[in-house]
């Protein structure tokens, strides 16, 4: 076996043949994939198939359909079978909430290019004649999508990196891997030990065991998935047409053609085992095509509604079953990104539909790892967004949430109990009592909106029965002063005689010169792209403090940590489950924090966009005039054991001016009021600082700083995209981000976040759209469940353009 490699994949599935692939593809043939059995002998091998076009995350839908236009031609370009079936997809409706849905995804599809249309109940036969419509309120035909053979698939991608010059070492066991002192990694296995740059997880369901052989580990939960295959249905064999692969929420299960047989496959809604549950949940190493006793009496009731859809196969004897492991994530999505705290270890792994995602997901980790970033929104793939949450329970218990959920529609809005209260603030279980209805974030607890009344939200894709109480909120904030708990901002000090220039060195704004000065700014790749937004404070000549969004919080300690140079004195210390944040904002917050404390809060002694250390109510704080809502007021950020102190002490004051608690869907409407961008969603990986008009905070005379170079060639190149701001003529139903934006029909953008303004009266929206969109005053279409809505592009905020109100 080969000493030296640029990358070493562990595991031989899916996954790990669809990043080799693609790498080798890339140019990136010194590539190695180590498989410890066969190729694809671990979950793969024995998985249905099936490769659905459907699917309502932007990001995701792009994964799926670079795999459904990959798969047809595969054979042709490498020569090994994969067994395309294009038979298309139907995919049941069964109330108008999944109808409303419906609608969204075929806003999706127009933005990535899948074919797809909504059929009533009368046209589905025409599609499939055999299935009975009982129930049923529509169904969605995607064209484009079906199925494979497994097995042949990944041979195939494995085939065609072999023919770019990639190598493929089967029945290769690693036993460990360790970094050598120059940062490459040493993956020792039982046939020798191979150098890499690049080290990459793609062990599927031993992911987390390969990822603790590097001090890491992943959140992942092996399940029992059963398919099964029935006798010959004498309908298939006198038709010469496909049945579409059939998708349906009443029995939870997905059944089609299989030759001439039938298919069903199970997602038990009411159990689900652990795969390897008697071993702790765990495979051992030597688990190769391993499959697991089938449970009839657990998928029967399944199995049973199956049969009243297609009672044509009523009376057919089954040929066999298969209860096979397959990985599953807390939120579903894979686990596609680097290692916290490790360069060059990544992960690709997670996949609980892994034959549709391998493709895309190779295509689109190989660009991160070979270019810095891909050509989608990363964000929701990274496996550092759960932040290092590895507690075992919680991983089982929202894995298998996600399981028994799989077909079941996650309204805009809906709560699910699994796994939750695991990050909460010292204010958590007071606001709780106060009528706190909370959401969650890389595993901390929000509060969402506050019940006064006893409501409880009835969640969809309109504006529900909690619209006024999310108005008053804002409104408290606008008019009076609003106070939030918003604890899980991520929170790092920086420190050392070094930390300014270091700052500088890899930000693109510039530090404050002096203490109590803060600077937003932003992490850029070396191709310029937004890998992060932070606001820093400086609080002494070597002392700053940074804050980012809840679920950067390890991204950006990566950001944070690994450029430093041995030779700098720079320290970064994670203070973010130490410290708690409260915000005091609205034009009585100066009135209210003034019974409180001592300091002087008037503009001349505390500017806005400036921090000091103060008192409240006894307590030592860092005080910031800044906050995401747009008017005077302050974050107050205190150790979490001064929370709750800190809380009764300015609500108490605040009584006389009418202080109301606000919850983060009135931030989300205050800020878009404000034209505030997010991370995340305005603000990403696809784009530079200049495509988000942003460039304002680009301080070109600095010192060369990451990025820099590449920003500047892009601002000399021109721009193929832009952000705008946008009013929307909406009546019932605003846009809530991965909506079409359309001109005359034609796609011209998609939206990235949006909403109701309260205190405006406005429906609001920021998109990206080619750049000869993008002037105030031009109006097109933005496509909102099947109907399009007329959006002007603004050219200021529709909420104190001028900026007065945080400087009151």
């Amino acid at each position: 076996m080969q000493s030296h490699a640029r990358v070493v994949i562990i595991g031989g599935g899916m996954m790990g043949a669809g990043l080799l692939y693609h790498l080798a593809e890339e140019g990136w043939t010194d590539s190695l994939l180590i498989e410890k059995g066969e190729l694809t002998s671990g979950s793969t091998w024995h998985a249905a198939g099936q490769c659905p076009s459907f699917i309502a995350d932007y990001n995701m839908a792009k994964i799926h359909h670079y795999g459904n236009t990959l798969y047809p031609k595969l054979e042709e370009l490498t020569g090994q079978y994969v067994s395309w079936h294009g038979c298309g997809g139907l995919r049941f409706a069964l109330n108008d909430e999944e109808l409303e849905w419906f609608k969204h995804v075929e806003g999706v599809s127009k933005l990535i290019g899948f074919e797809m249309h909504i059929l009533g109940p009368h046209e589905i036969k025409q599609h499939n004649p055999h299935v009975d419509t009982t129930g049923v309120v529509a169904a969605a035909l995607t064209i484009g999508d079906g199925h494979v053979d497994p097995a042949g698939c990944c041979n195939a991608l494995a085939a065609g990196a072999r023919k770019f010059g990639a190598k493929i070492e089967r029945f290769t066991r690693v036993t460990d891997i360790k970094q050598a002192a120059n940062g490459e990694w040493d993956v020792i296995t039982d046939k020798g030990t191979v150098r890499a740059e690049h080290v990459v997880n793609a062990a599927g369901c031993y992911a987390r065991q390969v990822a603790q052989m590097v001090g890491s580990d992943v959140p992942i939960s092996n399940r029992e998935h059963h398919y099964l295959v029935t006798e010959t249905i004498q309908e298939f064999v006198d038709s010469d047409i496909e049945m579409p692969v059939m998708r349906d929420p009443y029995a939870s299960a997905y059944y089609r053609q299989e030759q001439n047989n039938a298919l069903i496959g199970i997602y038990e809604t009411h159990a689900g085992v652990e795969a390897w549950a008697h071993r702790g949940g765990w495979p051992e190493w030597d688990s190769e095509s391993e499959l697991f006793e089938p449970d009839m009496d657990r998928i029967l009731p399944y199995v049973e509604k199956v049969l009243e859809r297609m009672p044509i196969w009523a009376d057919a004897g089954i040929r066999r079953i298969v209860n096979g492991a397959i990985p599953h994530t807390p939120d579903a999505n894979p686990l596609l990104g680097p290692a916290m705290g490790l360069k060059n270890f990544w992960h690709c792994c997670g996949s609980s539909i892994g034959i549709a995602q391998g493709a895309g997901c190779g295509k689109y980790l190989a660009q991160w790892m070979i270019h810095g970033d891909a050509e989608i929104n990363m964000a929701g793939l990274d496996p550092r967004r759960f932040c290092g949450i590895n507690d075992d329970d919680w991983i089982r218990s929202k894995s298998f949430q996600d399981y028994t959920h799989m077909y079941k529609l996650h309204l805009p809005g809906e709560e699910r109990s699994a796994g939750r209260g695991l990050r909460t603030s010292s204010l958590y279980e007071k606001l709780k009592d106060k009528g706190a209805a909370y959401t969650e974030a890389a595993g901390w607890e929000r509060p969402k909106w506050f019940s006064l009344d006893g409501r409880v939200e009835e969640t969809g894709f309109g504006r529900s029965n909690i619209h006024d109480v999310i108005g008053a909120e804002c409104q408290a904030v606008r008019d009076r002063v609003g106070i939030t708990d918003l604890t899980s901002f991520a929170k790092f000090d920086v420190t050392g005689a070094d930390a300014e220039a270091y700052l500088n060195r890899i930000t693109a704004n510039r530090m404050a010169k002096k203490p109590g000065g803060i600077s937003l700014t932003h992490l850029l790749g070396d191709n310029g792209r937004i890998h992060g937004e932070a606001t820093i404070t400086r609080l002494a000549d070597d002392h700053f403090y940074v804050l980012s969004g809840a679920t950067a919080q390890h991204r950006d300690l990566d950001h944070l940590r690994l450029p430093i140079d041995e030779a700098e004195d720079v320290q970064v210390a994670d203070i973010t489950d130490d410290w708690g944040v409260l915000v005091v904002a609205g034009p009585r917050s100066r009135d209210t924090l003034a019974k409180v404390t001592a300091a002087d809060l008037g503009n001349d002694r505390f500017r806005w966009l400036t921090a000091q250390i103060i008192e409240i109510a006894d307590i030592e704080l860092r005080a910031l005039r800044v906050n995401y809502v747009g008017e005077l007021g302050w974050e107050l950020h205190v150790p979490m054991a001064d929370m709750a102190a800190l809380y009764d002490a300015i609500w108490a004051a605040g009584e006389e001016f009418g202080i109301a608690d606000v919850g983060t869907y009135a931030v989300n409407s205050l800020r878009l009021e404000k034209a505030y961008k997010g991370w995340g969603a305005e603000l990403t990986n696809e784009i530079t600082l200049i495509e988000a008009d942003m460039e304002r905070f680009v301080k070109y005379d600095k010192d060369d700083f990451t990025g820099k170079a590449a920003t500047l060639q892009r601002k000399q190149d021109g721009i193929s995209t832009r952000l705008v701001y946008c009013q929307l003529d909406a009546r019932e139903h605003d846009a809530h981000g991965g909506e079409a934006v359309l001109l005359e029909d034609k796609v011209i953008g998609v939206t990235t976040s949006g909403g109701w303004g309260h205190a405006t009266g406005k429906s609001l929206v920021f998109a990206y759209v080619a750049p000869e969109f993008a002037d105030p005053g031009n109006i097109f279409q933005i496509e909102i469940l099947g109907d399009a809505i007329n959006a002007t592009v603004l050219g200021e905020p529709v909420y104190d353009p001028s900026n007065a109100r945080p400087r009151a």
